[in-house]
C-alpha cells in the first residue's frame, strides 16, 4: 500500500532534547532566583528534578501530562514558601518559552522541505513542545501531544487519533521516531508502518527488544533516499 502520510516523533527525532530541557530548567531556575529566592535557596535544579520524579506516581495524569507534572510541582514548592501558587503559571511560561527554543538536527529542515511536497506530514509527541512556536506548523497538517490528548505513546489511541483525523487507512501512514518501543512498536500495533530513526548507530541486537522496524535510517536524508 502506498504511503501517503509521514508522522514524526519530535524530541530526539527532529532535535536533541537533553540540551533543550537543561537550558529550560536553567532559565526557570534563574528566573526563580529573583522571583522566589527562598525556593531556590532550598532547591537546586537537581533537587527539583528529584522531587518531580517522586511526584509522578501520585497521579495517573502525570504519566502523560508532563506540563501538569511540572506545574503541580511548582505550585507545591511555591505554596510551601508562602508564595501564591498562581505564580506557577508565569513560571511555566518561562520554562515553555525556553523549551521551544530547539536546535534542529542538520538534516531535518531540508528533508521536511522535500517531504512536504510529496506527503502529508504530522507529529505525535509525548512531550509538550509547541510546533507553532518552534516553526513547524507550516509543515504539519496534524499534531497530537500527549498532554492535550490524554494518553501517551505507545497507547494505540494516540496513533488511531491521527489515522482517524487524516481519514486514511493505517497502512497509508508511516511513523518515524527514535524510540523502538514508544514509536516503532506503538505505530506497528495499529497497522502503521514504522521507521526507526537510529541516529546513535545502535544495533537491534543490543536493544534487548523484540521489535522489527519496517525501515531503519540514520537520518532524514537517508529516509528521503529510501522513499524514492
Amino acid at each position: 500500500m502506498k504511503i501517503k502520510a509521514l508522522i514524526f516523533d519530535l524530541d530526539d527525532t527532529l532535535w536533541p532534547v537533553a540540551p533543550v530541557i537543561s537550558q529550560a530548567e536553567a532559565s526557570l531556575h534563574a528566573w526563580m532566583s529573583t522571583q522566589v529566592p527562598s525556593v531556590v535557596a532550598q532547591y537546586s535544579i537537581d533537587a527539583l528534578r528529584e522531587r518531580r520524579q517522586a511526584l509522578i506516581p501520585t497521579n495517573p495524569r502525570f504519566s502523560y501530562d508532563l506540563w501538569a507534572l511540572r506545574h503541580t510541582l511548582l505550585q507545591q514548592v511555591f505554596s510551601e514558601h508562602g508564595v501564591d501558587g498562581s505564580l506557577a503559571d508565569e513560571a511555566m511560561q518561562i520554562f515553555s518559552e525556553a523549551r521551544n527554543r530547539v536546535n534542529f538536527f542538520d538534516d531535518v529542515m531540508p528533508a521536511l522541505d522535500a517531504l512536504k511536497q510529496r506527503y502529508i506530514l504530522g507529529s505525535i509527541s509525548n512531550g509538550f513542545a509547541d510546533i507553532t512556536a518552534i516553526g513547524l506548523s507550516q509543515y504539519f497538517s496534524v499534531s497530537v501531544a500527549a498532554h492535550q490528548f490524554g494518553c501517551a505513546k505507545p497507547d494505540p489511541k494516540i496513533f488511531l487519533a491521527v489515522i482517524d483525523y487524516l481519514k486514511l487507512s493505517p497502512g497509508e501512514l508511516m511513523y518515524i521516531g527514535d524510540d523502538l518501543r514508544l514509536d516503532v512498536q506503538g505505530a506497528q500495533q495499529v497497522g502503521m508502518s514504522a521507521t526507526w530513526l537510529n541516529r546513535r548507530g545502535i544495533t537491534l541486537e543490543n536493544t534487548g527488544l523484540n521489535v522489527k522496524p519496517d525501515l531503519i535510517v540514520k537520518d532524514l536524508q537517508e529516509l528521503l533516499r529510501e522513499l524514492k
